[in-house]
């Protein structure tokens, strides 16, 4: 089942990243914490979660730092990587955030992941990691990846109606999402991804209200999952660990549409690339990435 099953008005409610059930402490001008528990709207198909929901994650956390430092400019996402990814068994997922660099033309932040391991309170979160101090792994939480994400500085006037959009009103609260009852179906049939051809990574994603931003464009969180299952479909049996992906542009018509070819297969694990076109626009190339995969 997709997010049109659902009424026309609940569809225009719903989106991927509400279904995370969010939290987040902007730390400081800097610095911003995210957590999200452990439920079927962070899972791929397999059970695990999902390498391009841990982006999602990081993507949405890391810009609110990033808007603070390129004010008055807008923002909009490059490139963005994951790597060393490891299990989450228990939750919640954690990703903190924080700034390296803004310059003239880009803002860089990096991040840590870690499995929360039963540890939802986000202030006990940050008090745990401030007390480990890097790089020492903090108490209770196991060490589950990093990321590192460049973004380009574009004009204001590029995110229309966004005028008043502050996160640096935000530091020092807590801000949660609320969820409603999931749509049914895995996480990838909840975003709408309609396999082609997955022997050839081959999957389209219309630009439905569940995976577009405020200015009508599929989310980079949403094509961050559409490769990690193009690149799985194209080895059954693993699953993504390593990504790195950069955005060329954004969609104009759709639905957007992967194709991957397999670079090297050495057995325990696997690295792919995958390709994302705007199928409606002439394929412009949205973005290309690298996958590495390991055996479940």
């Amino acid at each position: 089942m997709t997010p049109e099953a659902d009424s026309p008005e609940a569809a225009q409610r719903r989106s991927f990243i509400a279904d995370a059930a969010l939290t987040e402490l902007l730390v400081s001008d800097r610095r911003c914490l995210m957590s999200a528990p452990l439920t079927d709207a962070v899972r791929a198909p397999s059970g695990s979660v999902s390498p391009g929901m841990i982006l999602t994650i990081f993507d949405v956390g890391a810009s609110h730092p990033t808007m603070i430092a390129a004010r008055p400019d807008w923002t909009a996402t490059q490139d963005i990587s994951l790597h060393g990814a490891g299990p989450i068994t228990e939750g919640p997922i954690v990703v903190d955030s924080q700034l390296v660099r803004a310059g003239k033309k880009i803002v860089i932040s990096s991040a840590t992941v870690y499995d929360g391991h039963g540890s939802d309170d986000i202030e006990k979160l940050q008090w745990l990691i401030d007390q480990a101090g890097p790089p020492e792994v903090p108490a209770g939480l196991t060490r589950a990846g990093a990321g590192l994400i460049t973004f380009a500085r574009i004009p204001r006037a590029a995110a229309a109606g966004m005028d008043d959009y502050d996160p640096g009103r935000w530091i020092g609260e807590i801000r949660r999402t609320t969820a409603g009852p999931l749509v049914g179906g895995t996480l990838y049939d909840r975003l709408g991804l309609r396999p082609l051809d997955p022997g050839a990574g081959r999957f389209d994603l219309d630009r439905t209200p569940y995976v577009t931003n405020s200015i009508g464009t599929i989310l980079g969180g949403a094509l961050a999952v559409m490769i990690e299952a193009a690149a799985e479909a194209l080895r059954p049996g693993m699953a993504a660990a390593d990504l790195q992906i950069h955005f060329l542009s954004q969609v104009r018509s759709g639905p957007a549409r992967t194709s991957g070819a397999v670079l090297r297969d050495a057995g325990d694990h696997a690295v792919v690339k995958v390709q994302v076109v705007d199928a409606g626009h002439d394929n412009q190339v949205l973005a290309l990435a690298t996958v590495t995969l390991r055996r479940k």
